[in-house]
């Protein structure tokens, strides 16, 4: 097995630059637009290093910052700005603040008395956690959600573990399935809980606010729940059987001693300490702000000032800023706790996000865009096909982005064809957040990625499935229920 991997990353790392080259040397100069080829040859290369992991994950995110400027792509600035893009601080004070759980287990008290509510078995544990994780991203970010959550299921894992100190990987197969499909779960189930409200994720805020530019048309609250709810519902169950059933079953019917380790392990964690305390007040205040900080905006302040990032730094800073022992001098948080976070997750995403720049200045998007408005026929393919091309380029692209620039090409397919808008506007919308087979086609996927035990295989194998599946089920709701709601 050793030997296959060893393999197969040899081969990867000598194929990247490979198909890097035929792509320069063999893709039409005029092909798309002038910069075209330059940026596929480019994610490509990264692509197949990703997949390989034939070296580090992020140093392959590192390849448009050094190439696209060496190819005229983009000018040196302007590759490096994706790196400090304020998604990157999102990630970066969401880890902070879970760094805080971790030291002062405040996330293993939680995860605890969460086990108490949702049983004990592998698969009951995986269920309540897809169901809390998509409730709570229904009304927040499901970037937050992710952060909130990882910490506590990684708490759950090590109760699972039976050897403590051994590699994510090398478990037991048992093991290491419940842990590989509780992190899937959490990161999905992140960004299936988004698609039931208007507030669940950004790409539908999107295109809300774009329905209502091109044609003062509104979506309110309670229809686009009754689309959102059902859909995200059944792709939540959807996912949960497939995770469990098909491509990581643990059969986990009880966890050993379960009952007997929890009232253990909470009695050896005492009763609440002061720290704990100060840790859950800054976890809620930045709950609180995230969660109402459009009403605040509005309401309080009077324009856009809290943001996701500027939130999630505030309670990042906030670890390091409160004090536990003003003698000594102790903090929450300390700069040396900052070792355990995950910085190569903030350049992976920064590469994800420098190449999601490229496809779109290089006008791919658009030109794919185009094409499909010369369909002259309002049917369920070209419904199907639609969707399909919208979750193909969300593996590769901002959500946010895509809709930003594919929905108004879909409104104009929608006035040649004299229909709705919203028929052909809102299964594109949802299909946008429909991204499970990379780290950085959503942030939730970065999140659990980070955690070391998913391997990018497992992510790739996994995640085609479950976007097969969601391209059906979302098609399905489309010919059906918005029909009926919208038609």
């Amino acid at each position: 097995m050793n030997n296959q991997l060893f393999s197969a990353r040899v081969i990867g790392f000598f194929l990247g630059p490979l198909l890097f080259l035929l792509a320069l040397l063999c893709i039409p100069v005029d092909f798309i637009s002038a910069g075209a080829y330059k940026v596929l040859a480019v994610g490509a290369w990264m692509i197949t290093w990703w997949i390989t992991e034939a070296v580090a994950i992020p140093i392959a995110a590192l390849l448009p910052l050094v190439v696209f400027p060496l190819l005229g792509v983009m000018k040196p600035a302007e590759a490096a700005s994706p790196y400090a893009n304020p998604i990157i601080f999102l990630f970066m004070g969401g880890f902070m603040i879970a760094l805080g759980l971790e030291k002062h287990r405040l996330h293993e008290r939680i995860a605890l008395n969460l086990i108490r509510i949702t049983g004990t078995s592998g698969n009951g544990i995986i269920l309540g956690f897809m169901l809390a994780t998509a409730f709570i991203s229904m009304w927040i970010s499901n970037t937050a959600t992710a952060m909130m959550m990882l910490p506590i299921a990684l708490s759950v894992i090590n109760l699972v573990k039976r050897d403590k100190e051994q590699q994510p990987h090398a478990l037991p197969k048992a093991e290491r399935n419940f842990a590989l499909g509780l992190m899937l779960a959490v990161g999905y189930a992140s960004t299936l809980g988004g698609l039931a409200t208007v507030i669940g994720t950004p790409p539908n805020v999107v295109f809300k606010g774009l329905l209502e530019d091109f044609y003062h048309q509104k979506i309110d609250f309670g229809q686009w729940m009754l689309v959102g709810v059902p859909v995200a519902a059944i792709l939540l169950l959807m996912t949960y059987w497939m995770v469990t059933r098909i491509l990581f079953p643990n059969r986990i019917d009880k966890i050993e001693g379960s009952d007997a380790l929890i009232t253990e392990k909470l009695k050896e964690l005492g009763s609440v300490r002061q720290e704990e305390k100060y840790v859950m007040i800054i976890f809620s205040i930045t709950s609180f702000l995230w969660i109402f900080q459009e009403a605040i905006n509005t309401y309080m302040i009077g324009k856009s000032v809290l943001t996701d990032t500027n939130v999630a730094m505030f309670g990042g800073m906030l670890m390091f800023l409160v004090p536990v022992n003003l003698k000594e001098k102790k903090f929450l948080l300390e700069w040396k706790d900052s070792q355990q976070i995950q910085w190569g997750i903030l350049i992976l995403f920064g590469g994800g996000l420098c190449l999601a720049e490229g496809l779109e200045q290089a006008g791919i998007i658009q030109v794919v865009g185009n094409y499909i408005a010369a369909q002259s026929t309002f049917n369920g393919w070209l419904i199907f096909m639609l969707i399909t091309v919208t979750v193909v380029l969300s593996e590769f692209m901002s959500n946010v982005a895509l809709v930003q620039i594919f929905v108004p090409v879909i409104f104009g397919i929608a006035n040649g064809l004299k229909v709705n808008p919203i028929l052909l506007g809102l299964p594109v919308t949802l299909a946008a957040s429909i991204g499970f087979m990379f780290p950085v086609a959503t942030p939730p996927n970065a999140i659990v990625f980070s955690s070391g035990y998913i391997r990018m295989k497992d992510m790739v194998r996994a995640g085609f499935l479950l976007d097969a599946a969601s391209i059906l089920i979302i098609h399905i709701a489309a010919i059906t229920l918005m029909m009926w709601i919208f038609g």
